[in-house]
């Protein structure tokens, strides 16, 4: 439900709803417009009668909201969310690409990636600490140690670190040394997982599921919003379809689709999505031109000799001509008028 207050509302009144609401467990969400303030609110509303709201005097009426996800829909919050970690920032307008290697394998491996996507433009680096796999025989990363290579490459570069947490027996490590905490397509709907991440209130990456829909994706985030943590990032990694020519089906609908129900940034990962370095740059640029917030590369020195995911990694090399690239699409698009 929204509730939507009169103009001059007294703040002793708006404070004494607030009051009520959260007593129930109601998470409020302000909504500040030119004209219009508004309490947005998430969690089991059932609990409140509306007969209870309607009668403060500072309340015109009550709506409301259709769609389940009130604390990443756009009805709760109709501006761009942006979120800033260490200087950077994404959503908004603001474009950042997050770069590196699909797993960490050594300490010389990580800093000299770190420093080439730095140099080539990207705001954050990326790398596997923990791996998920399907094998239960391939390498599943180096744990803690991969970690504590991944912090010194990111110290050396100054770039803030985003890698992925699998269980829930590291979130004090990823509370205290990760910027922002991915949470993994096979782990989208790990409900458990997504509410303690939430309560860490840190920035979150979420990737879209392999076989989930948008708002189920969104219901996930929700999950961790409700936790406590309003920065998520959304990323779409491809979907399983039937078509095998590619590892998933890249769904670039899914940036304006979530850009028009959510006001959380959009990112899309070519590299999985694909799972061949030669169609990374094309479908980057493609996504930057429907509109993403920002991209998630794997990049390796030598992919041929990687750990892991090697076939879809690409050279530093071509990472730099692939930012060249995105700066020239998104430059059109200022000209075309679109952001």
């Amino acid at each position: 439900m929204i509730i939507v207050l009169k103009q001059g509302a007294k703040e002793e009144e708006v404070e004494s709803i607030r009051r009520l609401l959260t007593s129930k467990g109601i998470i409020i969400q302000d909504i500040v417009g030119e004209t219009t303030r508004m309490m947005g609110m998430a969690g089991d509303t059932s609990v409140i009668s509306p007969d209870s709201i309607i009668c403060y005097p500072c309340v015109e009426r009550i709506m409301r909201v259709q769609e389940p996800y009130k604390l990443a829909g756009r009805k709760f919050h109709p501006s761009d969310s942006v979120i800033e970690v260490s200087g950077r920032k994404i959503g908004g307008g603001n474009f950042a690409v997050m770069a590196g290697p699909c797993s960490v394998e050594s300490e010389e491996q990580m800093v000299s990636v770190a420093r080439e996507v730095r140099a080539a433009g990207a705001a954050f680096l990326r790398g596997g600490a923990f791996k998920p796999r399907t094998s239960p025989y391939a390498f599943k990363g180096l744990g803690l140690d991969g970690l504590e290579l991944l912090k010194i490459a990111g110290r050396e570069t100054g770039l803030p670190i985003v890698t992925e947490i699998m269980s829930p027996e590291y979130l004090d490590a990823f509370a205290e040394d990760v910027d922002v905490i991915q949470i993994g397509a096979r782990n989208m709907q790990n409900f458990t997982l997504l509410r303690q991440v939430g309560e860490l209130k840190k920035p979150v990456l979420l990737k879209r599921g392999l076989s989930s829909t948008i708002e189920e994706l969104l219901m996930a985030a929700e999950h961790i919003m409700a936790g406590g943590s309003h920065e998520v990032i959304l990323c779409e990694r491809g979907i399983r379809t039937f078509e095998t020519a590619t590892r998933n089906t890249l769904d670039l609908s899914a940036v304006p689709v979530l850009k028009a129900k959510s006001h959380l940034p959009v990112v899309i990962d070519p590299s999985h999505a694909t799972g061949s370095r030669d169609l990374v740059e094309p479908m980057a640029l493609a996504a930057v031109a429907a509109g993403c917030d920002g991209l998630m590369i794997e990049v390796h020195g030598q992919p041929e000799s990687a750990m892991c995911d090697g076939a879809q990694s690409i050279t530093p090399v071509m990472f730099e001509r692939l930012m060249r690239g995105t700066a020239k699409v998104r430059e059109a698009l200022e000209g075309f008028g679109a952001r």
